[in-house]
This record gives C-alpha cells, sequence and structure tokens, in this order.
C-alpha cells in the first residue's frame, strides 16, 4: 500500500505522495473537467465527449447510480493509479425535494432555513450519485433584469455572507442523520452579477472600494465556512477576465483567506477567453488561466494544452502542481479514495422523504413576502366564503412554483408531480364552490382578450378571488435576462379586468426577481409575493391565505417602481445635494423596500437603551408581540456613519435576528458592538478602518445616536 491509498495517513501526506508518482499527463488530465455524450441544459446543448477514466471530474450526469459506478470502477480499477473521479451538479435548490429558490430563502432572514435545505439536498443528491454542487451563488445585485438574482441572497452583502456560510455548513458538515456529504461551490466570483444593462455574461466596471464593500464580503465568508470550491465567473472585471484574474484568485482568496481548495472555471469560460478580446491562442489561455489560480476546466477542453505547455517550458510544473494539490485535496477530505462508489438505496428511502416534505412546506410559508393586506382581508377565514374564483396562468401551473435551476431538468426530466394551486384550494375551503380559469397565459396570445373577459365575468360571481399571477419558470435562471420587469404577457391587463369586478383580490405573485408593481399592487387588496417556493408551495400560501401560518418574510432587495430606477439598493451613498437629482417624473423612493413584509400580528419596539461594558457597546430594547396573534419579527439593526474620510451609506445592515413570540408576550433584544471591529468600514485595500467619532444605530422605528 502506498502512502496516498492509506487513510490514515494525513491528507497533505496523501496528496505529497500521489503527486509525486504522477505523469504529466496524469496530472493535466486531474484539471480537466467534462459532460459523458451529449449535455441537454439549454444553454450548453452540443457538448459531446467520450468518457476518459483519468478525468478530473464529470459534471451534470444524470444517468443513474449504476452507470455512475459502473464508470467511477473505470476510474478505479481501470487506470494506473486509481484516482477517483469528483462528480458535479448545479444542485441549487433541491434535488428531487425541490424547496424555495434562493432569493426566496433570503426573505425569510433565517440562515438556518438555508442550513437544513442545504443538508437536506446533499443527502438526496449524495444518493444520486452527486459529490459536488455548484451552490450556493452568493453574488450581491442591485439589478433585477440580471436573471441569476433568482440564485442568490439578494441586494446586502451581510445578508448574503450569513446564508452562504449557512449553505456551506449544510452542504459540507454531515449529521448523524444524515453523514452523506458533499462538497459546496461558492460562484461566481466575481462581480458577474453587476454586469452592464443586466446582461448576462457582460463586461463588468467595478471600483476596488466597492469590491471590497459589497461583492467580495458573501464570498470571504463562505470562505471562512469552510467552502472546498469556488467557480471563477464568466465576466471580463475591470478589463481582466475573471478566469485569468490572479490578483482575485491567487492575491485576495488564497493569500489574504488562505483558501485552501480549488478553483473551476464555468462553463467554456477558458474557451470564451477569445470572444473577450483576451487571446485566440488556446495554449495561452490555458496558461494564462492556471497561473492566475484556475484550477479545473469545465467542459471546454482547453487545459489539454497544459501538457504541451509543460514539455516546451512555457508553463512551469510548479503552476500544474499547485493545481492538482488542490483538486486531490478535495477528493482525499471528501473521503472519495475510500468510498468512491454511491449505494444504491431504493429512492423511495432516501428522496421525497414525508419530513423533506414537510420541511419544504415550512420553508416555503417562511420565504412568502406579504406585501400589501388591506382592510386586513387576510387571513381568509372559510366559513365566510361561498363562492371563489381561483384565477390566472398560475392557478394550475407547477413548473412556476418550482421555477428554475431544477437538477433533473437537465437529464430531461422533472421531479415528482408538484401540486397547483387548484389541486390543493379545495382542501382549505371545504364547503365553498370554486371556480378556475387561466384569464390568460403567461406570455401574450391572441385568444387572451376573450379569456381575460370569461375571468373577469367568473370574478364577478364571487365571493373573493385568489389572482395567480407572475413569472414562468423558465423566465429566470441562467441566460434569461429581462429589460421589462413587469408582469409579462396580458396579465396587468387581467388584474385590471378582475380588479374591476369591485370584489376583494388576493394576488399571488411568483416570480424569480423583484418585479414592477406600479399600476398592478393599486388595484388589489392583498398580495402575497411567493417567489419560486418549490415543490410545496401551493399548500404553503394557502396555509398563509387561511391563517394556519402566520407570515414573517421580509423583501432581500429592493423593488423599483420603474425599471428606470435600477440599480436600485437601500444602502446607497449619499448625493452632494440630497433635494436635488431626483427624477423629474418618478417619486425617488423603491415601491417596495429592502426590509419591507407585513405580518397578521403586530409587534412594539420600546425605546432604544445604551450601556458600555467590557469595551462594548450595548444596544438594547423590549420587543413586544401586541396582536392576537403568534408572529416572528425581523430585527434589522442599520448602522449610519455621517462623516468618515472615505463616505459612507445612508445606512447599511450590520445584524440582523428572528425572534418568535406569543401573543402578550415580549422580549429584550440586544446588540453587541466592538467598536473597532463592528463601526468600521472597508477602503479601497480592503482594510478595516475604524474612525472614532459619531455613529447612529436604527432598528424598527428607533434609532440612537452615540459617541464611539
Amino acid at each position: 500500500m502506498h502512502p496516498y491509498q492509506n487513510p490514515d495517513c494525513p491528507v497533505e501526506e496523501r496528496v505529497s505522495d500521489l503527486l509525486s508518482r504522477m505523469t504529466t499527463a496524469e496530472k493535466v488530465a486531474q484539471t480537466l473537467q467534462f459532460t459523458i455524450g451529449k449535455d441537454t441544459t439549454p444553454n450548453n446543448i452540443g457538448a459531446d465527449h467520450p468518457f476518459d477514466p483519468r478525468v478530473g471530474s464529470i459534471l451534470s450526469f444524470y444517468g443513474g447510480v449504476t452507470e455512475r459506478n459502473a464508470y467511477q470502477k473505470l476510474a478505479i480499477e481501470g487506470t494506473r493509479l486509481g484516482i477517483p473521479i469528483i462528480w458535479g451538479a448545479d444542485v441549487i435548490h433541491g434535488w428531487q425535494t425541490i424547496f424555495p429558490a434562493a432569493i426566496a430563502q433570503a426573505s425569510s432572514f433565517d440562515p438556518e432555513l438555508t442550513r437544513q435545505i442545504s443538508r437536506i439536498s446533499a443527502a438526496e443528491a449524495w444518493y444520486g450519485g452527486v459529490d459536488w454542487t455548484f451552490s450556493p451563488m452568493v453574488e450581491v445585485c442591485h439589478d433585477p433584469r440580471w436573471e441569476r438574482v433568482v440564485e442568490g441572497y439578494g441586494e446586502d452583502p451581510a445578508v448574503a455572507g450569513k446564508f452562504a456560510a449557512a449553505a456551506v455548513q449544510g452542504y459540507q458538515q454531515p449529521t448523524p442523520e444524515h453523514p452523506e456529504t458533499i462538497a459546496a461551490c461558492l460562484k461566481h466570483y466575481v462581480g458577474y452579477s453587476a454586469s452592464e444593462a443586466g446582461h448576462d455574461y457582460a463586461y463588468t466596471d467595478i471600483s476596488q472600494r466597492a469590491l471590497h464593500e459589497w461583492y467580495l464580503p458573501p464570498f470571504e465568508a463562505g470562505v471562512r465556512a469552510g467552502a472546498q470550491t469556488v467557480m471563477s465567473s464568466f465576466n471580463d472585471l475591470n478589463g481582466t477576465p475573471a478566469v485569468v484574474h490572479h490578483g482575485m484568485m491567487t492575491g485576495i482568496l488564497r493569500n489574504s483567506w488562505n483558501f485552501r481548495g480549488f478553483v473551476v472555471s464555468d462553463w467554456e469560460s477558458v474557451k470564451q477567453l477569445e470572444a473577450q478580446g483576451f487571446s485566440s491562442n488556446p495554449e495561452h489561455q490555458a496558461v494564462s488561466s492556471i497561473t492566475a489560480g484556475n484550477d479545473m476546466d469545465m467542459v471546454d477542453g482547453i487545459y489539454r494544452h497544459l501538457e504541451a505547455a509543460v514539455e516546451s517550458g512555457r508553463l512551469e510544473m510548479r503552476y500544474l502542481n499547485l493545481a492538482v494539490e488542490r483538486i486531490l485535496r478535495v477528493k482525499f477530505e471528501l473521503g472519495l479514495f475510500e468510498h468512491p462508489y454511491t449505494p444504491e438505496r431504493d429512492p423511495a428511502a432516501v428522496w421525497l422523504r414525508r419530513e423533506y416534505l414537510d420541511f419544504a412546506r415550512r420553508s416555503a410559508a417562511d420565504t412568502m413576502v406579504l406585501l400589501k393586506n388591506e382592510d386586513d382581508l387576510l387571513p381568509l377565514l372559510p366559513e365566510r366564503y361561498r363562492r371563489i374564483a381561483l384565477i390566472g396562468p398560475a392557478a394550475d401551473n407547477s413548473d412556476a412554483l418550482l421555477g428554475s435551476w431544477l437538477a433533473l431538468a437537465a437529464a430531461g426530466r422533472k421531479p415528482v408531480r408538484t401540486e397547483t394551486y387548484r389541486d390543493v384550494i379545495a382542501d382549505y375551503f371545504p364547503e365553498a364552490e370554486i371556480r378556475c380559469a387561466p384569464g390568460c397565459a403567461y406570455r401574450s396570445s391572441p385568444g387572451d382578450e376573450a379569456t381575460i373577459a370569461e375571468a373577469a365575468a367568473l370574478a364577478a360571481r364571487s365571493d373573493v378571488v385568489i389572482l395567480a399571477v407572475g413569472e414562468p419558470g423558465d423566465l429566470t435562471g441562467e441566460n434569461k435576462s429581462r429589460a421589462d420587469l413587469r408582469l409579462p404577457g396580458a396579465q396587468e391587463q387581467l388584474v385590471a379586468a378582475v380588479a374591476a369586478s369591485g370584489r376583494p383580490v388576493v394576488m399571488l405573485t411568483g416570480s424569480g426577481r423583484p418585479i414592477i408593481y406600479s399600476g398592478t399592487a393599486e388595484r388589489v387588496q392583498s398580495i402575497l409575493h411567493v417567489w419560486q417556493g418549490g415543490i410545496m408551495a401551493a399548500r404553503a400560501a394557502f396555509d398563509l391565505l387561511t391563517g394556519a401560518a402566520t407570515p414573517s418574510a421580509r423583501l432581500p432587495m429592493t423593488f423599483p417602481r420603474a425599471v428606470g430606477q435600477v440599480p436600485i439598493y437601500y444602502n446607497r451613498h449619499r448625493r452632494a445635494r440630497p433635494e436635488s437629482g431626483q427624477y423629474s417624473d418618478l417619486a425617488e423612493t423603491p415601491y417596495y423596500e429592502f426590509g419591507h413584509g407585513l405580518s397578521y400580528t403586530t409587534f412594539t419596539y420600546s425605546e432604544l437603551r445604551l450601556e458600555r461594558r467590557d469595551g462594548r457597546i450595548i444596544i438594547e430594547f423590549t420587543l413586544a408581540n401586541t396582536g392576537k396573534r403568534s408572529g416572528s419579527e425581523v430585527v434589522i439593526w442599520f448602522l449610519s456613519d455621517p462623516e468618515a474620510a472615505l463616505t459612507q451609506p445612508a445606512k447599511r445592515l450590520i445584524s440582523f435576528q428572528k425572534i418568535s413570540l406569543a401573543p402578550g408576550t415580549s422580549q429584550t433584544v440586544r446588540l453587541a458592538l466592538k467598536p473597532e471591529q463592528d463601526l468600521s468600514y472597508t477602503d479601497e485595500t480592503g482594510q478595516r478602518v475604524f474612525e472614532p467619532g459619531s455613529f447612529i444605530i436604527s432598528t424598527g422605528n428607533r434609532s440612537i445616536e452615540f459617541q464611539a
């Protein structure tokens, strides 16, 4: 037995021993990642690769565990060194049990929810033959036109960092109940979300200050949480394509943060260096990428040129060795050398378990945001309504509830059929007469005018209307940017026609991004923004509509009044002339601000109190549930720094807590600050700077000013 084959040897010794036995060709093979055969995902149709048992990784393989193990056996028994393949997949918000999309998870302001979602997703995916997920996406985004906002945690770097850490811990830290674990991948590093005009794959220009203030912190949080891999991004960052950006991948990621895992490129992004105007020479592309710190090449095969580059002296062997060391380290840490094969289990025993579905239902309810509830129309008490109209293109559509980025959809399969609103509504209103109508299609169609008229007539004959609208699932996810953020197709006309019936209207809006509510929200009495809620979204929505559950979610992104306001986000820097420079044709404020969300109960905040203790500043208040229902309040703490050498946002989030209270009860809520840590800001080099002076802490409708 060689040291690398001995599980009792330290990982670093095993890595060093195996590397010393590898030829240049075997090392290069470890840096390559391919599909097997043709990939079927819409963005990548056409890739076709024969299987090489020496390859470092296979992605997007959905042929089943038996076939996966057969390929793995060829790598273990059919190659000289028997190095296992690491199998990757886009497990974004579930494998078989589909949970709310990441943007919805952020609405919960409860990172523990994401930790549990990731833990369950890891367990299911591992039994599907997956060792590695390309998740979480932790990019801060200020532009909802960019379609991949659905995969991220919103516009605030502190929130995104907390959820990034939770996702990493969920995927990678096994529990006694679920020992299965898969490697997490922080993506896309870095600045992809700041693409010009919300276009996908576009150029980004981000100052060093903005990088350190907004875009890098969530990645650092994920690295500190132990993420084993990072994915470099598609974009050209300030003139340097991300996949060859030495300053980002080596200078910051490894030298500053001490990241010890490996970096994988995004799909064909090394080859795309030609389109970006960097180089059309494949060998130069490969050498530039690996020396910058990108260790594995996804799909395009450009790293095959590394062998010739080493032999000619154009690439120093140490760069190839570094990349292979990092890849092997992750494989050893995952236990692939001892357990390369996936156990073949009865899917019923490991997928879609009852406790998984129950948690999917609870998590969906915790992520849906009650945006409006005029005259306390909600909750709808079943005994009050005898005739209910369920109208809208989402009324009987499960794809919109599941949303984008479904792992099994890449193989042309869908998860088990998801219940729609139409499927479940009778369970909540058993005595009511329920009539359903689509009203219109998701996208404009010739028959919309007639079906809208039918829906309006149905609404007029009802006691209450539940109007299910929004984006279809295929309007979000990669390569689905939108210039218009309003409800697509004829849906706004449908809202207007149904509202004109004079009946109370509850709108259920599904989306993977903030949408424009101007002109529609004013017409209806209540709005529940359901996002893409997953496999149990329909029941979760009716749990909230009928009061079986109480809304507690808050918006993790600003909802603009018009696309002309974009980019729009709460933590903007101050203007030189606060009363000037506003739009002449539009209010300055967003339609729904970051952190907005209603409940069925009421909470009051007492005056903030401050004391100094052991070098810390303690700020506290009493939170009381003054309503008649149990509920959860999201307490968001904001910091304002009125004067600084580098000017600061009007306010920025520094902490948040979610607190559950029974009616009539209260709790002391406390924030402990270490001035030089918590009251400092990041300069253009990434260093923390603390300037003594005056500060303001605010939460709810309370604030307190103090010196530090």
